[in-house]
């Protein structure tokens, strides 16, 4: 039997916890800035080795303090996404190269330079290739591997209507398989972008386990776009109920004027409140509040065993 849980009615917002048009964030969005070198160093290297994070690319609010604690999420195959989602700032538009052959090198290096024990690859969504760049990440993780030998973690795009994408990726063996879910089924379009498709994200995640059992799943979504309690909680067990392992429930920030806006922010104690509705449903592992990243802190969720 398909497992739901009740729909719990909408709280009331606390004062601040309503919409961005008075441009203001409420108090609990507001974050002291990390004062350390590394920062600098973790940039400099970036740099250095000609590569793109997500932390950069997608104004990430985590960025300063991951980068002090010298560790980026890692974004291949260039900087120019060929979605028009409506949450995201990275670049739009025909990607004007093809994968760089030594971008794994180049990852690898970095990785072992920063000494990362757990390495999260992410890309732009590149429908412009065959295979949607799947060997790209699957070289990307062997070159970390046997350069590093840390566990890695890949962030991909959907490879809607790639054929074998999924599985070239996952014979690479990652240890950690993550996509998106972004949102409820009402809003995927409107916040994905028209080429995106709800069942086959949750068929893709359900596929994961198939190809290989070991490999934990994890997924996300963005809350304050303008979901209802009851729609979000049954998007939470459509994950579980196609194998997803880990989730992670973070605060939608726009990232522009040109962006969807935020419906409303969702104060820290509903996320916790909702974080252990989650994991009720059976998660592995959840992190649910307003900075969670679907890579932030990653290597502690990728640690935690599912037997």
């Amino acid at each position: 039997m398909a497992f739901r849980l009740p729909v719990i009615a909408e709280p009331e917002m606390p004062e601040g916890a309503q919409t961005s048009a008075t441009g203001r964030l409420p108090r609990w969005l507001k974050r002291p800035i990390p004062k350390s070198n590394a920062n600098h160093m973790t940039s400099e290297l970036l740099t250095e080795l000609k590569l793109e994070t997500v932390c950069e690319n997608a104004k990430c609010p985590n960025r300063m303090e991951c980068y002090s604690q010298q560790t980026a999420t890692f974004m291949i195959l260039g900087n120019v996404c060929t979605r028009p989602c409506g949450f995201c700032s990275v670049m739009r538009g025909r990607p004007p190269q093809l994968p760089e052959a030594d971008e794994p090198a180049r990852v690898a290096e970095a990785a072992s330079r920063l000494g990362l024990k757990h390495v999260v690859i992410t890309s732009v969504t590149r429908d412009d290739l065959p295979d949607g760049g799947a060997q790209h990440f699957a070289d990307c993780i062997v070159a970390v591997r046997e350069r590093t030998g840390a566990s890695t973690e890949v962030l991909t795009p959907d490879f809607v209507h790639c054929k074998d994408a999924l599985k070239i990726v996952i014979d690479a063996a990652p240890d950690v398989f993550n996509h998106n879910m972004e949102t409820v089924p009402r809003l995927y379009r409107r916040v994905r972008g028209p080429k995106s498709d709800y069942r086959w994200t949750l068929d893709m995640m359900k596929q994961v386990k198939k190809y290989n059992p070991n490999v934990k799943t994890k997924s996300g979504l963005m809350l304050g776009l303008g979901e209802e309690r009851g729609e979000l909680l049954e998007a939470l067990a459509d994950l579980r109920e196609h194998d997803v392992d880990f989730l992670t429930l973070g605060q939608y920030l726009q990232p522009g004027e040109k962006y969807l806006p935020v419906v409303r922010f969702v104060p820290p104690e509903e996320f916790d409140e909702i974080g252990e509705l989650a994991k009720a449903m059976g998660f592995k592992k959840v992190a649910s509040g307003p900075f969670v990243r679907s890579s932030y802190h990653a290597r502690d969720m990728a640690e935690t065993d599912i037997s």
